[in-house]
């Protein structure tokens, strides 16, 4: 599947991108398709790469994770071994759940959770903090989510 994905495919996804849970009898008959030939346009995205995978998304307040931060990073330089160091630390720190190269003035945008406003303090402090590439650290908190969604539009 060199392609975009057809119509049928779409739906296909827009279904999954709803209910992940969905099983492949109930999805053939919300995109009008018999279980067999649903189940290997299914086995195509897969293996094509449309779908990255599947997972359960968890309340993280409900969880003991309230706090939501979002941090600009600025590197002081981007020597390989820097970045690396860089890359290294936010691949191995679980509270970081995103981190983006940009463009623009800043290098990094995070996107971190942490139990209390102390936690996220020692992990600034304790992880981000101690790495000499680093040069700067911005950070905005959540207030309050207006939306959220991990569904992508498919036109």
């Amino acid at each position: 599947m060199d392609k975009l994905p057809d119509r049928l495919d779409r739906r296909i996804l827009e279904e999954l991108q709803a209910d992940a849970r969905i099983t492949n009898q109930e999805l053939a008959k919300r995109v009008g398709l018999s279980p067999a030939p649903c189940w290997r346009r299914l086995r195509r995205l897969e293996e094509a790469g449309f779908i990255a995978g599947y997972a359960t998304v968890l309340n993280a307040a409900a969880i003991g994770l309230p706090i939501l931060a979002y941090a600009v990073v600025s590197l002081e330089n981007h020597h390989p071994e820097s970045v690396a160091q860089f890359d290294e630390r936010v691949r191995s720190r679980p509270e970081v759940l995103e981190c983006h190269s940009m463009s623009g003035a800043n290098d990094y945008l995070l996107r971190i959770v942490a139990a209390s406003m102390e936690s996220y303090e020692h992990f600034l402090s304790t992880q981000l903090l101690q790495l000499k590439a680093v040069r700067s650290v911005n950070t905005s908190f959540v207030l309050r989510t207006k939306k959220y969604t991990t569904r992508l539009p498919l036109g």
